[in-house]
């Protein structure tokens, strides 16, 4: 509706044709929820903030109300944007909202929607009759989240989002060297943080193609050819694709520049000809002796 090329041309109209005298804006719908999304969507704060001030600018007459749980507005000139709207007479309500119905006790609800909640400032529930609701709903994952990080071999948190390398260290990065990720599929953010991120991914895949040697994990594993059956059993499971069936000698080559000494492989291989580098038999045997004799 704000869009000035949508079909009401910017305008705020009801189902009737008729702008709204009231709204209400329900934060972290589906957000910081135990039964849904335990995590915080992050854009929500801030695009409730503007919506209000947006709707205010339209209909200086239309009474604005935000429900939220906490206010968190941590970016540069959002605190200050906070405190505009609200000098503005846009009111702010905390509490969580229970429900939205259309159910009426009093003749003032009637034909309204009637927003529910939880004052926790007041220590009290509310029912606020609005001619208009708007859901801040939590962020998730696109669906085919897990088709591409199946395809670039990344790994994915609990939330469903990709995972980076290190949240320090390798924002970034990825467990497999060469891919970076940017944005919001690393989890919930806004532009100027998607921005920053994709500037960060684009400078560490220029440094990746400008080197001229790179350095790889020390800690691989090794392989005996001599006695490997073939039975591609480490091809199958390698979550870094190091592996590859030579048909000329019917056995598993492994590529060391792409291996990160992960020993799925030396822990499936059935024929034991595979050994991960500082993680030998003897090598466990004595940190464990070390350990008991302390």
């Amino acid at each position: 509706m704000l869009n000035s090329a949508g079909p009401t041309s910017g305008t705020i109209v009801k189902k009737d044709g008729t702008p709204p005298a009231s709204i209400a804006i329900a934060h972290c719908i589906g957000s910081r929820d135990k039964k849904h999304r335990e995590y915080c969507s992050r854009i929500c704060c801030m695009a409730g903030i503007k919506f209000a001030h947006m709707i205010k600018e339209r209909l200086p007459e239309c009474e604005v109300t935000n429900f939220y749980i906490d206010m968190r507005c941590f970016g540069k000139g959002y605190e200050e944007f906070y405190n505009r709207v609200s000098e503005e007479g846009v009111r702010f309500i905390r509490g969580k909202v229970v429900e939205v119905t259309d159910r009426a006790v009093t003749d003032e609800e009637k034909g309204k929607l009637v927003v529910v909640a939880e004052d926790t400032m007041l220590n009290k529930n509310v029912r606020l009759p609005v001619d208009m609701v708007i859901h801040l709903a939590a962020l998730i994952p696109r669906v085919n989240s897990t088709m591409v990080a199946q395809i670039m071999k990344c790994s994915r948190s609990a939330d469903g989002f990709l995972l980076e390398k290190h949240p320090k260290l390798g924002p970034v990065e990825t467990a497999l060297d060469g891919i970076f990720i940017a944005g919001a599929c690393q989890g919930p953010k806004d532009i100027p943080d998607s921005v920053a991120q994709g500037s960060a991914s684009a400078s560490a895949a220029l440094t990746l193609l400008t080197a001229k040697s790179v350095e790889v994990e020390a800690a691989v594993v090794e392989q005996r050819n001599e006695a490997c059956s073939g039975c591609r059993v480490c091809i199958s499971i390698c979550p870094y694709q190091a592996i590859a069936y030579d048909e000329e000698s019917r056995t598993a080559k492994f590529n060391d520049a792409l291996c990160k000494g992960c020993g799925t492989c030396a822990a499936a291989c059935p024929s034991s000809v595979i050994t991960a580098k500082h993680f030998t038999g003897d090598q466990i045997l004595s940190q464990v002796q070390g350990v008991l004799s302390i």
